[in-house]
């Protein structure tokens, strides 16, 4: 069975860093997007980093929850449901200055469409997302994981990956998402602050 590499890799012009399979390919555009997209075409499973400005609004307890329904709003999701939610806990060794940074995850599944196909074609998707609160730079960083459970013979994923049940990752010498994504988050480090803007 072919051993799922996996390696440090720069985000952000490596003011950040993260460690995941090699078989995940940077996709990410060229634009003002503060986003990093990487994928592996072959399984249709995706990697994205975010860092959006913090959400004050939003309470710590539950905040990846709310990003999850965001986000499935934000892609027009039907039938979304919060598989399992975590707690709130500390990430000591992540810290600007004096507030080590706040980590929420959360597991959802949702049908979803790609690009503009439009709701006869879309997939159904396990979605694994965590929620990096800095506080002491105004940041909260998203970091999520998208794992197909059901491809759609009408999606454009049906050409590469088949339609029906994808091959279970550990079949296909693969890390399975729910590592990946656990890797991703636990390997998370800031390299640059200064990346946040001006910091003291």
């Amino acid at each position: 069975m072919p051993e799922d590499l996996c390696a440090e890799r720069p985000l952000f012009g490596g003011a950040i860093v993260s460690t995941f399979p090699l078989r995940f390919q940077d996709v990410s555009n060229i634009r003002q997007v503060p986003d990093h997209q990487f994928v592996d075409p072959a399984r249709d499973e995706s990697l994205i980093f975010e860092l959006l400005d913090l959400k004050t609004d939003v309470a710590d307890q539950g905040s990846a929850t709310w990003f999850l329904q965001d986000l499935a709003n934000e892609q027009d999701a039907e039938g979304t449901m919060v598989l399992e939610q975590s707690g709130v806990f500390e990430v000591d060794g992540l810290r600007c200055r004096s507030s080590p940074a706040i980590i929420t995850t959360a597991v959802g599944q949702m049908a979803i469409s790609k690009g503009r196909q439009g709701r006869e074609a879309q997939n159904i998707v396990k979605v694994y997302l965590a929620n990096l609160r800095l506080k002491d730079v105004a940041t909260d960083v998203l970091i999520t994981a998208y794992e197909p459970m059901l491809i759609n013979p009408l999606s454009e994923t049906a050409a590469t990956v088949g339609a029906g049940l994808p091959v279970p990752a550990a079949q296909s010498g693969c890390l399975p998402m729910a590592d990946v994504f656990k890797s991703a988050v636990t390997s998370f480090k800031v390299n640059d602050w200064s990346l946040f803007g001006a910091v003291a």
